[in-house]
């Protein structure tokens, strides 16, 4: 439908400009479950060269069929970004990468999946290059879930929510950054009435370093605190504000 078309455009609009790409030359992009080239179209328009990779051969003969400009690999890309290091100035992804939280057969494991989608993608990019990874969580377990494993495999950055407050036009961006720590870019329509920021899941531009070995926060470490407190604004509860003090140990009085 054309409402669908102009919903794919307008993300793909947005995860190209979270790319922040140079505007002085042609840069080459991967488009992560490309589907019918959509997304594509619109990396074409904009002067780059792109590969696109999907799991569907029917959206893919779609695409041929479409003579979109871009080439077109079939794969799975929980088997991982079959390409050589460096090759791509940047990484977009409308509406894919959760579907690789979905265990389809016995022998899939979703964090193993996405840890190797992110890995090889973390090697197929270039030094200071972003990925930008539009997608539609069920829960705020995914969310977590995709994130830590793209932490793990090299990448800082976070998710970037525009328009947090409305139910209809919320878009979850999870923007990575390669080999550099940039600063995560403001979601659109964070603007609160007061002018104040809405607060989102920041995570990190230190790889995880106070994690055990499964991956998780020691407890009542610093990091676990905040952690909990951020999944509990999440969550929209009362929270007190983090502080210099938070999670420090109290001397004893006497």
């Amino acid at each position: 439908s054309s409402r669908v078309v102009e919903i794919q455009s307008q993300m793909s609009e947005r995860a190209v400009e979270l790319l922040g790409l140079p505007e002085d030359r042609p840069c080459l992009l991967l488009d992560v479950g490309c589907g019918s080239g959509l997304s594509g179209d619109y990396i074409s328009d904009e002067g780059h060269y792109w590969i696109g990779m999907d799991i569907s051969p029917a959206m893919l003969d779609v695409a041929v069929e479409r003579e979109v400009e871009g080439d077109l690999l079939l794969a799975d890309v929980g088997h991982g970004i079959p390409f050589r290091p460096g090759m791509f100035d940047g990484c977009i992804s409308i509406s894919a990468v959760q579907w690789l939280c979905n265990a389809d057969k016995k022998s899939h494991s979703p964090p193993k999946r996405l840890y190797r989608f992110f890995s090889t993608l973390y090697t197929a990019l270039a030094r200071g290059s972003r990925a930008v990874l539009q997608l539609y969580p069920e829960n705020s377990e995914q969310l977590e879930l995709i994130t830590a494993q793209a932490m793990r495999a090299g990448f800082t950055g976070g998710m970037v929510v525009d328009y947090p407050n409305s139910a209809k036009a919320k878009k979850f961006f999870l923007c990575l950054f390669v080999g550099t720590s940039g600063t995560l870019p403001k979601g659109l329509g964070t603007e609160c009435a007061e002018g104040e920021e809405v607060h989102q899941a920041k995570f990190t531009n230190e790889r995880t370093r106070f994690r055990n070995a499964k991956g998780k926060s020691v407890k009542k470490s610093r990091d676990w605190i905040l952690e909990k407190k951020e999944r509990r604004r999440r969550q929209g509860k009362e929270v007190r504000a983090d502080t210099k003090y938070t999670g420090r140990k109290r001397r004893p009085r006497f």
